[in-house]
C-alpha cells in the first residue's frame, strides 16, 4: 500500500515519525512510505487538498485554521486529524543570563524574539501571558524573523531572549545560552498528528489504521530505548549536521518533559486547549467541535 507523506518541516520532536521510517516500521504494516519534506508548511495542508500527497503530519493548529477558513466561506473543509504523536510543545525559552526561576512576568522586564516559522508557537504564549494576567500586546518583541535567523541574531548580540524548537536551541545551549522555560510543562496541547482528507480517511482506512498501529510501537520504542541508541538511528539520515551527543541530549530534554505521548490517544482536553489558544489569539473565530477535527476511532491505539 504506497502512501505519500508530507513531513511539515524537519525538527527533532518528529523524532517518532523518523524512527518508524528508519527501522522499517512501515513497511512491517504493508506500507511503502515515501516521506515528502513539504516546501512550506502551508502546502503541507493544502498539498492534501491538491493531491500531492496523502497524508500529512504536522499540528492540529493548521486544520483548526481550514475550518475556519471554510466556515467564514459558509463551506466545509475536508481536512481531519488522527493519532497524536507530539503531545506537549516542543518550543523553549532561551536567555543569555541564567533564570532558574522563570515566571511570565518575567518578560516585562526584556525584549523577547518570538518563533514566527509557524502561527502556534505565539498563540500558545499569548494564551500562557494572558491567563497569568498579562497583556500580550505589552510585551516588547524584537522584529520578526525566522528561528535560524535568531540563531544567529543571538550568537552577534543583537537579541538576548529568544522562543526555538530543536535542535535551533541545543545550538544555542552549546553556545552559552541558559534555557528559562520549557513550554511542554504547559500539558498536553495536541501538537503533531497526522492529517489527511476525510475521503481519504473512509476510502483507505486500512492504510490509515496501519500508520497509526506504526505510530504506537515508534512511541512504544522512544520511551523503551535510550537516547543515544535514538540519536544514532536517525542522526545519519534526518540530522547529519548534528553530534549524536547533541542529538542525544535534545531527545533526552524531550522524554523528561514528556513531549511525546505513549500512545496516539487524543484528548478531547488537550484539543480544546489547543482551540482556546487560538481563539483568544484571534487565529480562528470559530469554536470547532473536536469531532469536526479529529477522527477519535482513528487514534485509538490498538
Amino acid at each position: 500500500m504506497k502512501v505519500r507523506l508530507y513531513e511539515n518541516l524537519r525538527a527533532c520532536s518528529y523524532t517518532p515519525f523518523y524512527l518508524a521510517q528508519v527501522e522499517d516500521m512501515f513497511s512491517v504494516e504493508g506500507l511503502d512510505v515515501s516521506l515528502i519534506l513539504s516546501p512550506s508548511t502551508t502546502e503541507t495542508a493544502q498539498g492534501l487538498i491538491e493531491g500531492r500527497a496523502d497524508v500529512s503530519f504536522g499540528g492540529p493548529m493548521r486544520v483548526l485554521m481550514h475550518h475556519n477558513k471554510a466556515k467564514l466561506n459558509n463551506e466545509v473543509s475536508e481536512l481531519i486529524c488522527f493519532a497524536q504523536v507530539v503531545a506537549r510543545d516542543p518550543f523553549i525559552l532561551l536567555g543569555r543570563t541564567p533564570n532558574d526561576n522563570f515566571n511570565f512576568h518575567d518578560l516585562l522586564n526584556n525584549k523577547l524574539a518570538v518563533a514566527i516559522d509557524v502561527p502556534t508557537p505565539w498563540m500558545t504564549l499569548q494564551d500562557d501571558l494572558s491567563r497569568a494576567n498579562i497583556d500580550p500586546k505589552s510585551i516588547q518583541r524584537y522584529p520578526d524573523a525566522l528561528m535560524h535567523e535568531n540563531v544567529n541574531n543571538f550568537k552577534t548580540g543583537k537579541i538576548n531572549l529568544v522562543q526555538l524548537f530543536e535542535p535551533f536551541a541545543q545550538e544555542l545551549k552549546e553556545t552559552g545560552a541558559h534555557i528559562w522555560h520549557r513550554f511542554a510543562s504547559r500539558g498536553d496541547i495536541a501538537f503533531t498528528t497526522f492529517y489527511a482528507l476525510k475521503s481519504f480517511t473512509i476510502d483507505n482506512r486500512e492504510i490509515c489504521e496501519a500508520l497509526v498501529r506504526v505510530m504506537n510501537r515508534s512511541l512504544k520504542a522512544v520511551h523503551s530505548m535510550n537516547s543515544i541508541e535514538i540519536a544514532k538511528i536517525i542522526g545519519p539520515g534526518f540530522f547529519p549536521d548534528l553530534s549524536i551527543t547533541s542529538l542525544s541530549s535534545i531527545i533526552e530534554g524531550y522524554k523528561s518533559s514528556r513531549v511525546w505521548p505513549s500512545r496516539t490517544d487524543l484528548p478531547p482536553s488537550a484539543f480544546v486547549k489547543l482551540k482556546a489558544a487560538l481563539l483568544s489569539g484571534e487565529l480562528i473565530q470559530f469554536d470547532i467541535p473536536y469531532d469536526e477535527v479529529i477522527d477519535k476511532d482513528l487514534s485509538k491505539a490498538k
